[in-house]
């Protein structure tokens, strides 16, 4: 077999990672970082709960796409990061609304957007975004939650309900007992009212999920992945034994993961994107 050497005067693709901002439709300014690999394929890659683009693993999948020559940007949801507005413990919603002006704003650049992925609360985005837009046709969900009303308690605490129509809101603490952010019964209530399985039915057949759980997560049950398998119409389920939520001591066996599903069948997928 022969193999074909780039010769010294020939150029490798250069790979460049830039700091890019987006106005969401709020008139905030999202942050991210835009991996360029020369490509105009893009992946867009969304963050968890009170996150950042910083956090594993959005810099590890970007830095593997961008081995594979695939463009990636990672960004920050408005009150996130580096990005405008205030935090919000709710907002599902509005944080796949964020997904779409990034999405809008690299269609304008000549980019074709092949999927988007999205770790825990990034996963839920990804979904909402695919369940209203329909112009995606490759969606990655690591680790979200498929019962929005699962796994307040644990956070919020007991009575958290009943607390906060007293106090109109809860701050809630870290470990340490550090406080990081304030939960308002607004935000609470908009949590409560997302209808996960009704998005996930409404997401067209031509659009492929995958989803992705470590057997070991203690923040989201991996039951959750078996749950959105039985009811988005063109789904698999990825089950990473050992792995926590982050995937923290599995991130090279969540990449290969990702980037398998990324690129099989990419010619069919070409020619689906087209019909969008």
């Amino acid at each position: 077999m022969s193999v074909t050497r780039p010769t010294p005067t020939q150029k490798q693709p250069a790979i460049q990672q830039r700091r890019v901002v987006i106005e969401n439709k709020h008139g905030e300014k999202l942050v991210g970082i835009l991996h360029d690999t020369g490509s105009k394929e893009l992946v867009v890659l969304c963050h968890g709960i009170h996150s950042s683009k910083e956090r594993i693993p959005m810099v590890n999948l970007a830095a593997a796409l961008q081995r594979e020559g695939i463009s990636a940007f990672r960004f920050d949801f408005a009150g996130n990061g580096e990005s405008e507005g205030s935090f919000r413990y709710g907002h599902y919603r509005r944080e796949a609304d964020d997904l779409r002006a990034v999405v809008q704003h690299f269609r304008v650049q000549n980019y074709v957007v092949t999927a988007v992925v999205g770790h825990s609360k990034g996963g839920n985005a990804v979904l909402l975004y695919a369940a209203k837009y329909n112009d995606v046709h490759k969606v990655v969900n690591i680790a979200g939650r498929f019962n929005l009303e699962r796994g307040i308690e644990g956070r919020l605490g007991k009575d958290f309900l009943q607390r906060i129509k007293q106090d109109g809101f809860i701050d809630f603490k870290n470990k340490r007992g550090t406080f990081e952010y304030r939960v308002t019964e607004e935000s609470l209530m908009e949590r409560l009212t997302t209808d996960m399985p009704a998005a996930c039915r409404s997401i067209n057949q031509n659009c492929r999920v995958l989803t992705v759980h470590g057997s070991m997560d203690k923040t989201v049950p991996v039951e959750d992945a078996f749950d959105f398998n039985k009811i988005i119409p063109n789904h698999k389920v990825s089950i990473v034994e050992g792995a926590d939520h982050e995937h923290t001591s599995h991130q090279n066996e969540l990449a290969s993961i990702v980037l398998d599903f990324i690129k099989e069948d990419f010619l069919q997928d070409k020619f689906i994107h087209s019909r969008f």
